[in-house]
């Protein structure tokens, strides 16, 4: 008998046989349309299309490394719960090693003599963390989508959306259409899909940026993160390979501005002078960039053949590394849903959705009160408040139970 490409399976929504994602009149018809890349958007496209789907993702490809760049300027500290995710969509093993640095150790720092160590051999875990470039990540991503025969890249901007219907449409900027069973919007803090189905936004601006920078260190960093709280500003350096490390500077916009301004050699100095000089010497291999920091949550993650996930949904301070972590436990919770669906209901089914945006409130509302209640608290001027907070760190730090529990929570 000749071979037939089997069908997907229609607990997934599979449409008629002889369906191709890749027709060429003006209007394509797949099961789900994910607007944005990045890691999130990119992790949501390949666990969909893995599970049977015909995807469209209307994002571009990596864009490479500057030439003569060591390092991405931009890192995330991975938890467990993503490197389970990146496993299970078997790009974790592609991933070339020699560009992942773990954390086996990270020690915090208030702004007096308080310290706080954090052990992955005392939390009985492999590691606390994985440092990644974004860039290797999503390259990884990449490769792995451009061999998925259900995947169609659009490379075209969205302009218009209407679910008023029975499906999700959308109308791109070439004049071409896609219909989708399911929209999921996965394109940033500022998402044009968010804007689309009236999810109100609550937004506080931290009036900090994040400097970003990579130095090669003089002293050996042990796959030790470090964290600093200095008058309200919040200073960290993560492990990178061959004795690197990346700065993430949470700082006042207008010593941000400043610092942005530094010669390198400069930048390197007052890391140095800052950090007390745990790393030694340092040396500048990427340039520093900033972006802007805030907290941003949205009163609905879903609507109608629409679902939110990773920044479109929420945004949260860096001091804790987890943000992306955040997007990815939104993927992963998104696919279970979809795979676990009834029979008879469609991708875009309102009830089906609720289900994900119920899973998904309280570890948002977590880590959203936990990260902007370390920020208000570190911010508190005066001797009183920092004593305060320094006899906090104490505490904690004499409470074993709590320290693994802290870590079970980083570690989703």
């Amino acid at each position: 008998m000749p071979y037939r490409k089997p069908m997907p399976p229609a607990g997934f929504g599979a449409r008629a046989p002889g369906y191709n994602a890749r027709m060429t009149a003006s209007t394509q018809t797949f099961d789900v349309a994910v607007i944005g890349g990045g890691l999130v958007g990119k992790s949501a496209a390949l666990a969909l299309t893995q599970g049977g789907l015909r995807v469209a993702l209307l994002a571009q490809p990596c864009a490479p490394l500057p030439p003569g760049a060591v390092f991405d300027a931009r890192v995330y500290a991975l938890s467990g719960s993503s490197q389970a995710l990146l496993e299970r969509l078997r790009v974790w093993q592609a991933i070339d090693a020699a560009r992942l640095a773990p954390v086996y150790d990270m020690r915090v720092f208030g702004d007096a003599a308080a310290e706080l160590h954090f052990s992955a051999y005392q939390a009985s875990v492999p590691q606390l963390a994985w440092i990644a470039e974004s860039s290797v990540i999503e390259r990884a991503l990449d490769a792995a989508l451009h061999f998925q025969p259900n995947l169609t890249w659009v490379d075209a901007r969205a302009q218009s959306f209407d679910a008023t219907g029975d499906a999700a449409v959308i109308g791109l900027a070439n004049g071409r259409v896609i219909e989708a069973d399911l929209a999921v919007g996965a394109d940033g803090a500022h998402s044009w899909l968010r804007a689309q189905i009236g999810s109100k936004v609550e937004r506080r601006d931290y009036r900090q940026t994040g400097v970003v920078a990579n130095f090669r260190a003089e002293r050996p960093h042990g796959e030790t993160a470090y964290q600093w709280f200095r008058d309200g500003e919040i200073i960290a350096l993560l492990p990178l390979p061959d004795n690197h490390v990346s700065l993430v500077w949470s700082a006042q916009t207008e010593h941000a501005n400043a610092l942005l301004k530094l010669e390198p050699q400069q930048l390197a100095a007052e890391v140095e002078r800052v950090t007390l000089g745990h790393p030694g010497a340092l040396d500048c291999v990427t340039p520093a960039r900033g972006f802007p920091l805030a907290l941003q949550t949205v009163d609905r993650l879903i609507a109608p053949r629409v679902a939110l996930v990773g920044d479109a949904a929420h945004l949260i301070h860096p001091l804790a590394g987890q943000g992306v972590n955040l997007g990815l436990r939104d993927v992963a919770a998104l696919v279970d849903v979809v795979t676990q669906k009834e029979a008879f209901r469609r991708l875009g089914d309102t009830v089906l959705l609720r289900r994900y945006e119920r899973g998904r409130r309280e570890d948002i509302r977590k880590l959203v009160v936990a990260t902007d209640g370390l920020q208000r608290v570190f911010s508190i001027p005066g001797t009183i408040a920092r004593v305060v907070r320094n006899t906090g760190m104490a505490l904690v730090g004499s409470q074993p139970l709590v320290k693994r529990w802290l870590v079970a929570s980083a570690l989703g």
